[in-house]
């Protein structure tokens, strides 16, 4: 099996202990974005797995959606990127 060489890391421990490779982010043609596919993605560019323009040009996200992802994630947790919550968490 070949493996290619990569400058950032295959896999990062996250505060709780468990492991994130590039396997456990979503693939590159996702069209429906649920909570835990954003989760995965803000996690990833957080922990060092990938950078944030590489998610960006990846999976095809604006700054300002990207920004608010992690905004979302960082005031209210995982719950904020449900799409149903959205009027809850949003300042108008």
């Amino acid at each position: 099996m070949y493996l290619r060489k990569v400058d950032r890391p295959r896999a990062v421990t996250l505060p709780d202990g468990t492991t994130m490779t590039q396997a456990d982010l979503p693939p590159e043609n996702t069209v429906r974005w649920v909570a835990s596919r954003k989760l995965a993605v803000v996690r990833g560019v957080l922990y060092g797995l990938l950078t944030q323009a590489d998610a960006r040009e990846r999976y095809q996200l604006s700054e300002e959606e990207f920004s608010e992802w992690v905004r979302a994630v960082s005031l209210h947790g995982e719950e904020a990127l449900k799409a149903t919550a959205l009027k809850i968490y949003r300042q108008p």
